[in-house]
């Protein structure tokens, strides 16, 4: 074991003098930082106070602010007494994530599981039935926000990168410019340029009488934005597809849909999964950006519980506790990526 560790630092490590000098840099900064950090988040933090007053006298963090104001920083001004409907919406969204990343329930099953899933989801944060109270969305706030905004700007933005790729590599003219228009103007923008547009200027040209809800508008801006980049990082994989595998299709007689469900696009997807859980990942950390209309995603609640007079100045605490938050989904996403490379790769070795 000692001489496998050895031999991993002496390749890894001090290869060279550049590395052994990056190597020796590297430790000094974790020497100088990770014990201060230490020393402020656990050993001279508070964890428990009677208020602010008692945290300001403490040497480290205050975690205390944390246990105060975790309710709304995850839940934002959703009925406090109703909070555990958006905590077990925020579950249910999550299993189904889950479900759909296990390999046996690929297929039309995962229908099963999404259906009722979105649905008691959507019941439990409107409510209005079963004796549930209704919460108007304009409540609801917190990590609920942030989970329905990314899950769902993925599911419907993967489907229509997919065909906006497909069109891009179209032999018709027409729908392979208006995709290589659409993709180029979405990817041209930033993404809070269009939400400011999906805000401010969509209701403009609405008929009178007819509104769309804001959290609708933002989801369906976030939905165009990411499906322009996933269908440029498709269209590369389509083009890494070697060209005998689409006469081998052809050769079985098989129409262009089929061609593109059972041999081109499995083998596509294969190729681009770094790239697609980036943009995935991406997306959602790209959520916050919706602070900028008014909508109470974690970022926005975070600002509203450090507005408490009795517990101001704990800013970095806050942002702490969600940026953990973003660090554990985002993490979990990397590390599905790689097991998914390695399960689905049958043809090279990926070192670890």
């Amino acid at each position: 074991m000692m001489q496998q560790a050895w031999t991993w630092s002496r390749r890894h490590l001090f290869a060279t003098p550049f590395n052994m000098l990056l190597t020796a840099l590297a430790l000094w900064l974790v020497m100088m930082t990770v014990p201060f950090m230490l020393d402020w988040a656990l050993f001279s933090a508070r964890f428990s106070a009677d208020s602010a007053a008692e945290c300001r006298d403490a040497a480290g963090a205050c975690w205390a602010f944390i246990a105060e104001k975790h309710r709304l920083i995850l839940f934002g001004t959703y009925p406090y007494d109703e909070q555990w409907r958006p905590l077990l919406a925020c579950l249910i969204l999550i299993g189904v994530v889950v479900c759909s990343c296990l390999r046996r329930f690929w297929g039309p099953r995962l229908l099963l599981i999404w259906g009722p899933g979105l649905l008691a989801s959507a019941v439990l944060m409107w409510g209005g039935v079963a004796g549930l109270p209704y919460v108007d969305n304009s409540r609801w706030g917190g990590l609920p926000v942030t989970l329905m905004l990314s899950i769902f700007g993925i599911v419907f933005a993967f489907p229509l990168g997919v065909l906006l790729a497909l069109g891009r590599r179209s032999r018709m003219p027409a729908v392979r410019a208006l995709s290589v228009v659409y993709i180029e103007l979405i990817r041209g923008v930033p993404l809070i340029s269009l939400l400011f547009m999906a805000s401010v200027m969509l209701p403009l040209f609405l008929p009178a009488g007819v509104t769309i809800d804001k959290l609708l508008r933002a989801q369906i801006a976030i939905i165009l934005f990411a499906a322009a980049y996933i269908a440029e990082v498709v269209r590369g994989g389509l083009q890494a597809v070697p060209r005998g595998q689409y006469e081998g299709a052809d050769a079985l007689g098989l129409g262009y849909w089929r061609q593109m469900r059972l041999v081109i696009l499995p083998q596509a997807f294969k190729t681009v999964i770094p790239p697609l859980v980036g943009i995935f990942i991406s997306l959602f950390k790209d959520t916050s950006l919706v602070v900028v209309i008014g909508i109470f995603d974690l970022t926005l609640a975070a600002k509203a519980a450090l507005a408490d007079a009795a517990w101001r100045g704990f800013g970095v605490e806050a942002y702490v506790f969600i940026a953990a938050i973003y660090f554990v989904f985002c993490y979990a996403m990397s590390r599905y990526s790689r097991h998914l490379e390695r399960e689905l790769d049958t043809g090279r070795r990926i070192d670890p």
